[in-house]
């Protein structure tokens, strides 16, 4: 019993350790930034997109306004426009598409700085994306490595417990079973008249009744419940 409580416990353990490696965190920890730069890509692609077409409309309409002023242009300097009227009501629109000109390339220009910001913005995002990409593959490995590892032991420890538990009695097992759901450990050594569970020394008169209860007997300890057993260490 004291074999099946052993590797019992080192099973335990080696889960303990395969839940609780650093790199469980540190995963949980760098895919919530992942998540954070995903969005934050996303945002940066819709606005480059949003202002790349508006930077284009922008384009388009100082080009129009252009053709325009250069059509108007080339009547009044070919003398196309001959009454002074219409020449001068001409001069007043070329005035005013000079203005509509300078207007549109302010704002051609100020869309264009805003669309340079913004896929600076993007390239930024996108570089630290695939910076915690990488640390997450390194990180998956060296989880996954360690977890192969941990697991291949678990496998022979379990594969041991099958083995020790192998000819124990049905009653006596589901016993231990309990204990151990309840306390962590079902068993434990009864060593120089101190239990190995709960680290209590037995009284005499419990000490007693141990020594005359027969060797198939199972006998437990009083504070801890657990299967105690006995050994030519005992103290009996």
């Amino acid at each position: 019993m004291l074999d099946v409580a052993a590797l019992d416990a080192r099973v335990a353990q080696l889960r303990h350790q395969v839940s609780s490696m650093p790199e469980i965190k540190e995963i949980a920890a760098i895919e919530s930034t992942q998540r954070a730069l995903n969005n934050r890509v996303r945002d940066a692609r819709i606005l480059v997109d949003d202002l790349t077409r508006e930077q284009k409309k922008a384009d388009l309409d100082v080009e129009q306004v252009k053709t325009r002023r250069e059509r108007d242009r080339s009547r009044v300097e070919q003398g196309l426009i001959t009454n002074p009227k219409d020449l001068q009501r001409m001069n007043h629109e070329l005035e005013s598409l000079e203005r509509r000109i300078s207007t549109l390339e302010d704002e051609e220009l100020e869309v264009m700085e805003k669309l340079e910001e913004a896929q600076a913005e993007l390239v930024r995002a996108e570089r630290e994306e695939t910076d915690v990409v990488a640390k997450l593959v390194t990180l998956s490995e060296a989880r996954d490595t360690k977890s192969t590892e941990v697991n291949a032991s678990l496998e022979v420890l379990v594969a041991d417990r099958a083995a020790a538990i192998d000819g124990l009695p049905d009653d006596l097992l589901a016993l231990y079973e309990r204990i151990r759901e309840k306390q962590g450990v079902g068993a434990a050594e009864l060593r120089a008249r101190q239990c190995g569970g709960c680290n209590m020394k037995l009284n005499a008169a419990d000490l007693g009744v141990i020594a005359k209860a027969p060797a198939d007997e199972v006998v437990r300890c009083e504070e801890c419940s657990r299967i105690l057993v006995r050994t030519a260490e005992s103290g009996l």
